[in-house]
C-alpha cells in the first residue's frame, strides 16, 4: 500500500542505505533520472549524480554525517538524456543515535513552470477561439445578405459585361465564407476509434512525401511498444498534417523531417493529469521560429509567410485539444520541435 502511495507522488523520492546506496525510488524518482527502479538500485549517490550540481551530493553527504535535516533550491540534475532544476530534501533515518538510511525528495520546478506555461497557453487559444468565432459569425451575417443581393441582381441583368461583375462578387463572397468556414476551426465532434498512432504518422509521412522534393529527408523514429489510442483518425492526420506542411515549407522543401513517439509519463494538461501519454515530435533543421513569434504561432492569422493564411497551427491546437491533448513548440535556428501530447487515460 506505502508503494502505491510513494508511486503516485509528484515529487521523487529516493531511498539511500547508510553507505548511500540506492535501496528503493518511485515512479517520479525514475521519471526524474530517465531509467527503470531495476536499473537503479543498487547504484551509488556518486554514481547516480555525477554530472549533477556538485551541491546535490555534497548537501546528501552532510546530512547524512550531522545526522540533520537538510534543504536546498534550485539545483540541477543532469542526465545522459536531460537536465532538470529541483528542489532538494534530505531527511535521515534514525536508529537509536545512527543513522541507519536517508530519504531524499526531489521536487522538479521547471515541471511546475511548464504546467504553468501549459495552463496559459490553453488560456490563451481558448480566448483567442471565441473571439474569432464571434467575429467570424458577425461577418458571415451580412456576407450572406450580400452574396443573396448578388444573386438577385444577376438575375435581373442581361447585359452580359454586367453579369461578370455580379459573378465576381458571388464568387468572391464564397471565398471568404470559405475563410470563415476555416476560421471557425472544426464544426464537428470527434469521431474516436481504436487507431494506432504510428498508421497516422505514416499516411502524414506519404502525404508530405508526394508534396515534396526528393531535396527532403524524412526519417521516422517510432516507438513500437506504444499501444493502440482512442482517437479520430482523420482528424490527427489533419493536425499533424498541418504542422508537418509548415515545417516543409519553413525548409523550402529542402532539409531533414523528423517523425518521432515515445510514451510520456505523468502527463499534466491544464489542470488536469494523466498517468500516460502518447508524445509525437514532429522535428526540422530548418530556419526556426523567430522567438518574438513563438508564443503567438497558434493563434488565428498570425503567420510568418506572405501567402499563408495563419490558420494551420490554430485547427490543429484544436483539434488536439479535442482529444484533451496538447501541442507544445520549441525552435531555435536549425531545431524546431512540435511536441503533440494526447493522453491515454480512460483510453
Amino acid at each position: 500500500m506505502y508503494k502505491r502511495i510513494l508511486d503516485n507522488l509528484n515529487c521523487a523520492i529516493l531511498l539511500f542505505d547508510r553507505d548511500l546506496i540506492l535501496t528503493y525510488i518511485n515512479t517520479s524518482g525514475e521519471i526524474l533520472l530517465a531509467d527503470s527502479a531495476n536499473h537503479l538500485v543498487g547504484h551509488s549517490a556518486d554514481e547516480l549524480f555525477k554530472f549533477s550540481d556538485t551541491a546535490l551530493l555534497i548537501n546528501l553527504k552532510q546530512s547524512l554525517a550531522m545526522a540533520e535535516p537538510l534543504v536546498d533550491r534550485a539545483l540541477s540534475v543532469t542526465r545522459a538524456t536531460h537536465n532538470a532544476t529541483i528542489n532538494f530534501s534530505a531527511t535521515p533515518i534514525l536508529i537509536g543515535d545512527q543513522v541507519n538510511e536517508i530519504l531524499l525528495e526531489l521536487q522538479q520546478i521547471d515541471n511546475h513552470l511548464r504546467i504553468s506555461k501549459e495552463e496559459q497557453l490553453l488560456a490563451q487559444h481558448n480566448t483567442a477561439r471565441l473571439f474569432v468565432r464571434g467575429l467570424a459569425h458577425e461577418i458571415k451575417n451580412p456576407l450572406g445578405g450580400l452574396r443573396g443581393a448578388a444573386q438577385l441582381l444577376d438575375l435581373e441583368l442581361e447585359d452580359p459585361e454586367l453579369k461578370e461583375y455580379t459573378q465576381i462578387i458571388i464568387a468572391e463572397s464564397d471565398r471568404l465564407q470559405a475563410l470563415m468556414d476555416k476560421m471557425l476551426g472544426p464544426n464537428k465532434l470527434p469521431n474516436k476509434k481504436t487507431i494506432n498512432i504510428h498508421e497516422v504518422l505514416e499516411r502524414v509521412r506519404h502525404l508530405v512525401h508526394a508534396e515534396s522534393s526528393t531535396a527532403l529527408k524524412i526519417i521516422n523514429d517510432y516507438d513500437p511498444s506504444i499501444p493502440n489510442i482512442y482517437a479520430d483518425k482523420d482528424q490527427l492526420i489533419q493536425a499533424i498534417l498541418n504542422i508537418a506542411r509548415n515545417a516543409m515549407q519553413a525548409m523550402d522543401g529542402k532539409g531533414e523531417l523528423i517523425f518521432k513517439t515515445r510514451i510520456h509519463r505523468h502527463m499534466n494538461v491544464g489542470r488536469k493529469r494523466y498517468k500516460l501519454a502518447v508524445k509525437c515530435d514532429i522535428i526540422d533543421n530548418g530556419p526556426g521560429i523567430a522567438a518574438s513569434m513563438l508564443n503567438q504561432i497558434f493563434y488565428p492569422m498570425i503567420t510568418g509567410r506572405a501567402e499563408g493564411t495563419g490558420l494551420g497551427l490554430s485547427i490543429a491546437q484544436s483539434l488536439i485539444n479535442q482529444h484533451n491533448g496538447l501541442i507544445e513548440c520549441k525552435s531555435e535556428p536549425g531545431h524546431t520541435v512540435f511536441s503533440i501530447y494526447l493522453p491515454m487515460e480512460g483510453q
